[in-house]
């Protein structure tokens, strides 16, 4: 062999890691090939491979390195992963995507802020760029308890943050702050009511603090998320944009979106949907439809079902891109059980009407076979939704045999609820609410009750469907990772073990809820959740080791190259060469342009 030829076999070796062969067509060559990593397939066998292939968007093959070879032709991209993890791209079984695209660009997130006092130069500092009519916002995904001082910030050093520009932020479902300069916007004084089951604080003085407090009733938050002023369409297109890449980043290659209150269909829907008709989603998403008017509920599922379509999106159908799924998570708002416990829980018997008008919105989802899910938080409320069910079941035709149906939520579920949803055949989607509010939790109910709060060994020892997610982005962050290690370590963002051990996860079984699991919710769990061949090639290549890291590491991991439908939609570091980038944030005040979201300092 002369010294060229050695040459070129050389360099071929090195720049593709395949074996080079003379120059020769491949039949079915891949589109791309991932070389070189530590690739678990999430199958039944545990199979971790060095290698996987893709063609048309789906996994062609996995295996070695040298195995592999044999399918690259001359277009094939060929990725050396130098020897990272790369895992199926994760799923959040319960996430607002499109509301939280739809706000994004407004919100300066303390998700991940480690001290108060940071969090507070934030918001100093937006304020101060923030231009006349509009807000600074800090709507959800923190908690207290991950703050170096372990407390909630104060009116008066909110005010003193923000003298000058309106603030609100927001804290789970349980209560907000207003600022002085937000009351005075919203024209809110000691004379302004409340809703039933909320109040706003007053001090000793009779004066307003600026403290709005759920109990539990959250009514008033809605309130005053709904009266904040909206985006422009072009900046919604954008925020929503900016949003889906902040999720890619983390790994998520699909979400479950559960809709959400003072989120309207289909106009608030717009930036999605938008996204979507142009074939530039960057991640799958299903949605549910959520009622938003009180008492009308029935007529709202009417109206959708004379002009959409399950598993469609009007006459936009996607292939798993974008498509409606069916009706939740609340079916009634009487119904409801609001998950505070920094507040007294609400009992579903106490109210009227709730059982006739759920009864009545459950048999039309049925006998249209439509999928469902609804919100539960505690074991009573799950019981009494469940004798509704199991009159439903009874009384319709088909009754729960061939419709998907879960419960979202389930902190407090007991071993009596769950048979029951075993028997209706339903899933629970889990979220990780508790990592968030783990110690009001424990504060009102106690350490036993939070020790299987919520009850996920026995719920998979019962052979039920779970999915995992974080019910981001006002209740708790959109971050898969928090969420992880909540899972593997049963603690909060703030390090309280609430869960005992026999309640936690093996990283593999976590990991296992948030792909494998997460797809029965969308009845997509043969096409995606593994690397096995036949389905979607969407692939996060992480940042870390999820298998070996320690566990704080788990927090802190994301991704380093994501892939959806065979096609990069976001790379890093060694990989940030591929990434196809994206538009500026727009507005130029956005606290995206700023600060990014999770931060990771």
């Amino acid at each position: 062999m002369n010294t060229v030829a050695k040459a070129i076999i050389l360099a071929c070796s090195v720049l593709a890691g395949l074996s080079c062969q003379p120059a020769r067509e491949v039949k079915d060559a891949a589109d791309m090939i991932l070389i070189n990593g530590k690739v678990t397939i999430m199958d039944d066998q545990n199979t971790v491979a060095q290698a996987v292939a893709i063609k048309d968007g789906k996994v062609m093959r996995h295996g070695t390195t040298e195995e592999l070879s044999a399918l690259k032709g001359d277009s094939t991209k060929v990725i050396d992963l130098q020897g990272r993890t790369a895992i199926p791209g994760l799923n959040d079984s319960h996430l607002h995507l499109t509301r939280g695209g739809r706000f994004y660009n407004t919100e300066l997130r303390w998700d991940g802020v480690r001290s108060l006092k940071r969090a507070l130069e934030m918001l100093k500092e937006q304020a101060d760029r923030t231009p006349e009519g509009q807000w600074v916002r800090v709507i959800g995904g923190w908690s207290p308890f991950q703050f170096e001082e372990r407390r909630f910030p104060t009116p008066e050093e909110i005010n003193a943050a923000a003298p000058n520009t309106p603030v609100f932020v927001l804290f789970l479902y349980s209560r907000g702050w207003l600022n002085q300069k937000g009351l005075e916007t919203l024209g809110i004084d000691e004379n302004t009511q409340a809703p039933v089951g909320a109040r706003f604080e007053k001090g000793a003085d009779g004066k307003l603090t600026g403290v709005l407090l759920a109990e539990p009733n959250p009514g008033i938050l809605y309130a005053r998320i709904g009266s904040l002023p909206p985006l422009a369409p072009d900046e919604m297109l954008n925020s929503t944009k900016q949003f889906y890449r902040e999720l890619n980043r983390l790994g998520l290659t699909s979400g479950i979106d559960a809709g959400g209150g003072g989120h309207k269909f289909p106009n608030d829907y717009v930036g999605t949907e938008t996204l979507a008709e142009a074939g530039g989603m960057p991640i799958r998403l299903s949605y549910y439809l959520f009622p938003q008017n009180k008492g009308s509920e029935y007529q709202e599922f009417q109206d959708w079902m004379a002009t959409n379509e399950v598993f469609h999106n009007g006459a936009l159908h996607l292939d798993h891109g974008y498509e409606l799924e069916g009706g939740g998570e609340f079916l009634v708002w009487s119904a409801g059980d609001f998950e505070n416990f920094l507040a007294p829980q609400p009992m579903l018997e106490e109210r009227q009407n709730w059982r006739s008008e759920l009864k009545a919105v459950v048999t039309l989802l049925v006998n249209k076979q439509w999928p469902f899910r609804i919100h539960a938080t505690y074991g009573e409320s799950i019981a009494n939704l469940l004798n509704v069910f199991e009159e439903v079941n009874a009384e319709t035709n088909n009754g729960f045999s061939n419709i998907r149906w879960a419960i979202d939520h389930a902190e407090t579920a007991g071993e009596a609820e769950l048979k029951r949803i075993k028997a209706l055949n339903g899933g629970v989607a889990i979220q990780a609410r508790m990592a968030y509010a783990g110690e009001y939790f424990v504060e009102r109910y106690g350490e036993e009750k939070a020790m299987s709060a919520p009850p996920i060994r026995k719920m998979l020892d019962m052979g039920i469907p779970v999915g995992a997610g974080t019910d981001g982005t006002r209740v708790a962050s959109y971050n898969p990772w928090p969420a992880l290690y909540w899972l593997v370590t049963g603690k909060t963002v703030g390090g309280l073990k609430h869960m005992d051990d026999e309640n936690t996860l093996s990283r593999t079984e976590a990991l296992s809820l948030y792909t494998q699991g997460s797809a029965w919710f969308s009845q997509e769990e043969n096409s995606k959740g593994t690397l096995e061949p036949g389905k979607f090639a969407d692939i996060a290549v992480l940042s870390g080791d999820y298998f070996t890291v320690p566990e704080e590491t788990i927090n802190t991991l994301q991704s380093v190259l994501t892939i959806v439908d065979g096609k990069v939609v976001y790379a890093a570091e060694e990989f940030a060469a591929m990434d196809p980038g994206i538009e500026d944030v727009i507005p130029g005040w956005s606290p995206v342009k700023y600060y990014g979201g999770y931060q990771h300092q």
